[in-house]
């Protein structure tokens, strides 16, 4: 089972896409993306690893959320191999969780690099709904 040393060892191998890397509370970290594409926050939370981008506002216009809401829908059946858009509060996020038993650093980089992919190509799409 990988254990928070390996979460933090992974992290540092990063490349591409991640410019850098905090660990704001034990087990917690955040990897800023380049670009200033957002950040993804990384925790342990055995038996899993966590996975979160807060990546917008909800609308308040009931029509936009609607719609907003019906993309984000289609986005996870068509276009997200890990991990899947939800609503926190008033807030879309981008979520993503692995299990820690047997996790291999290309499972973490795969999930990284899909979280990322999925930002860079639907933020444009998104930013169609924000006040």
């Amino acid at each position: 089972m990988a254990d928070k040393d390996d979460l933090q060892s992974y992290i540092e191998r990063l490349g591409d896409g991640v410019v850098g890397s905090e660990e704001i509370e034990d087990g917690m970290w955040v990897l800023s993306l380049e670009g200033g594409e957002g950040q993804i926050v990384v925790s342990y939370a055995p038996p899993v690893v966590v996975f979160r981008v807060n990546v917008m506002e909800l609308p308040a216009d009931d029509e936009q959320r609607n719609a907003l809401m019906r993309t984000l829908l289609e986005l996870n059946a068509t276009e997200l191999v890990h991990g899947s858009y939800g609503i926190e509060g008033n807030s879309v996020v981008l979520t993503d969780a692995l299990q820690l038993d047997n996790l291999a650093f290309s499972e973490f980089q795969a999930s990284i690099d899909s979280l990322t992919l999925a930002l860079g190509s639907h933020l444009s799409r998104l930013a169609l709904y924000q006040e």
